[in-house]
């Protein structure tokens, strides 16, 4: 049996259902629909926001997305990984390294003082693979809900 080839490409607006269904799947519960498609079309246009997703035979399969920000702190370019997600079935196939080696690549003319990511202390797999690819536990983050 032959691997099928997995492409990696810039997400765009016919790709919104799939990703709202990821980030429900991802948070464990459901997002407010209106909002969730009202920044997801608000970042599609903004610059300093990659969101890529991969592809299988046509079907979206995985999702990454990645926000810019300039840091005094680091005194430079900061990449922060938002989300990451591999639908179920396609887990453990190195998807999520296809979707962080793209996104490496795209960043790499950019010059990142570092990039960063935050994923859940439950989510010990993603710690896992996060560690696997040279990502450090070096900060603790600390989240105060706010009302929107």
């Amino acid at each position: 049996m032959t691997a099928q080839l997995v492409t990696v490409r810039p997400a765009d607006l016919t790709d919104s259902s799939t990703i709202y269904a990821f980030l429900c799947d991802l948070e464990n519960q459901p997002l407010d629909r209106s909002t969730f498609n009202a920044v997801f079309t608000r970042n599609l246009a903004t610059p300093t926001v990659y969101y890529r997703v991969a592809e299988q035979a046509g079907e979206v399969i995985g999702f990454i997305s990645c926000h810019l920000q300039y840091l005094l702190h680091h005194t430079g370019l900061v990449g922060e990984i938002q989300e990451l997600y591999v639908r179920t079935g396609y887990r453990n196939r190195h998807i999520g390294r296809q979707l962080l080696a793209s996104l490496e690549d795209e960043l790499a003319p950019v010059g990142l003082a570092s990039l960063e990511v935050t994923t859940n202390q439950q989510r010990t797999d993603a710690i896992r693979f996060y560690e696997s690819v040279a990502f450090r536990p070096t900060h603790v983050k600390l989240v105060k809900q706010c009302s929107a």
